[in-house]
């Protein structure tokens, strides 16, 4: 399934291996956070790119600072009320000053990605059929007023509240509905 970025639908350069699948001698590759932590050095000395990809759980949090340095670091959404991802992205480009690219993975629903993108995600693998629908009929919700300052890097400040945010007109809501 192609990714959805702001701009659209694009096709994925990164293939995800699992933690038997051995490790192509070229490409992207995105590996699990366990096959990560246990391969570390191999990986990392690999020529091409090489992302993680992480499940919400307890453990997870305490490996945020190491993967600030991955281009690719992939947050998944088990189930659309588990929230502990959009706290993962946050730390991840605030905290840590992750600068890479941050990737929403699995039920993931449409009224989130507006969300989602004040976190800091950059790209949306998603599961979820009503939320593709959507996203290819061109249908984003969402306010282009925030008071709470975000993680996203095309937000500027509006008037004489420093909270106050407008979300950039070329990835605002879809005024159509």
């Amino acid at each position: 399934m192609p990714l959805w970025r702001r701009e659209g639908f694009v096709e994925d350069g990164w293939a995800v291996l699992d933690d038997e699948t051995p490790v192509p001698a070229q490409g992207a590759i995105m590996v699990s956070l366990e096959r990560w932590l246990a391969e570390r050095e191999p990986l990392s000395a690999r020529p091409a790119p090489v992302g993680v990809a992480l499940e919400a759980g307890a453990d997870a949090q305490a490996h945020l600072a190491d993967l600030a340095d991955r281009p690719l670091v992939a947050l998944a959404f088990a189930k659309f009320a588990d929230g502990r991802s959009f706290s993962y992205a946050r730390l991840l480009r605030d905290r840590y000053g992750f600068r890479g690219e941050l990737r929403a993975t699995g039920d993931v629903l449409i009224d989130e990605i507006p969300l989602m993108l004040r976190c800091g995600f950059d790209s949306f693998d998603v599961t979820n059929a009503p939320t593709l629908e959507a996203l290819k009929s061109g249908h984003l919700p969402g306010s282009p007023l925030h008071y709470q300052p975000a993680s996203a890097r095309d937000e500027v400040a509006k008037g004489t509240r420093p909270w106050l945010r407008v979300t950039s007109p070329d990835r605002g809501p879809d005024r159509s509905s």
